[in-house]
């Protein structure tokens, strides 16, 4: 256990992690905005694996990490359109309608992926490269860590402040947050509710699928199946654990990734512990995250109630 902790492991946990976070952070932000319009949307694992196959594809065909970032975001409007069709058209159950598409999107993955590879082996591409930022990288210790990532990285923690500008002093932000808290305000006032959930899906899942192109960009050359690995749902609980706030979201996604990146550097190392344990550790910390925060819950007083336009 004392190889984790050596100086040279330790910062190389800490730079991996920004890198990982990105993945979380980003669908947890696009969660963050959903469920402040008043929709549970559990479909998140489900975005982000549309995202990371269409990001696949688009990378083995083109080579372009544009083109590949793009796409996936169209897949996934296209995820968030239907779930909204599903929660805000329908009022269907928010949660039957998340596990069922995280169903659907798992097994349509897995046929489009074996349609695509047919038999042989699956192309590969080049992983995309960090962008130093020129002289803050080379500070020490905080130069590694912080401005010699990647450029989604930068982009994911520049938007956290962003959004919580948005919810709280933008005129459509607010408005947002109303139809998550009180929609017979909206109402009143001659605005569309579903408007305002519908923008909020679109955005929330786009975020999501960038977030899965991020993973099969930067740390991943083939697809596999489920290669999300819970990382959607890790979303969904830091959103909570952050106390639909997009700071705490933040420190809870990165709390996440620090877990997850110290696993992968146990293995590397050959710490004398079963692997497993150190895997199992963000979700431990999740379930730990949602005890500590459930007597002060800022949960939206309308998320997951189907909206009835009288």
């Amino acid at each position: 256990m004392s190889e984790l902790l050596a100086p040279d492991i330790l910062m190389s946990i800490i730079t991996a992690a920004m890198g990982v976070a990105t993945v979380i952070l980003l669908a947890a932000l696009g969660e963050l905005v959903t469920e402040r319009s008043g929709i549970w949307n559990m479909g998140v694992e489900g975005a982000m694996l549309f995202g990371c196959l269409i990001a696949y594809l688009v990378m083995a065909e083109t080579g372009s990490p544009v083109l590949a970032a793009m796409a996936a975001m169209a897949s996934g409007l296209a995820a968030g359109l239907l779930i909204g069709v599903m929660t805000v058209t329908l009022r269907v159950d928010h949660f039957v309608t998340g596990l069922g598409f995280n169903l659907l999107a798992s097994g349509l993955t897995l046929f489009w992926f074996r349609s695509y590879v047919g038999g042989g082996k699956p192309p590969s591409y080049s992983t995309i490269n960090e962008f130093p930022v020129p002289l803050l990288s080379e500070i020490p210790v905080i130069g590694p860590i912080l401005f010699d990532q990647h450029l989604l990285t930068y982009a994911a923690f520049l938007s956290v402040p962003f959004i919580a500008f948005f919810l709280r002093r933008t005129t459509y932000g607010l408005e947002t947050r109303a139809a998550g808290e009180n929609p017979q305000f909206l109402e009143a006032k001659g605005l569309s509710v579903a408007t305002r959930q519908y923008s909020a899906l679109l955005f929330g899942s786009a975020l999501t699928a960038l977030g899965g192109a991020f993973l099969m960009m930067a740390f991943a050359d083939q697809f596999r199946p489920d290669i999300s690995g819970g990382r959607g749902w890790l979303a969904i609980v830091a959103v909570i654990a952050g106390n639909w706030r997009p700071v705490r979201t933040m420190i809870a996604v990165l709390i996440f990734a620090f877990l997850d990146s110290a696993a992968v550097h146990a293995q590397g190392v050959g710490v004398d512990i079963p692997y497993q344990f150190f895997l199992m550790l963000p979700y431990v910390a999740s379930i730990l995250l949602l005890v500590m925060i459930r007597s002060r819950s800022g949960q939206p007083a309308k998320l997951g109630v189907p909206y009835l336009k009288h």
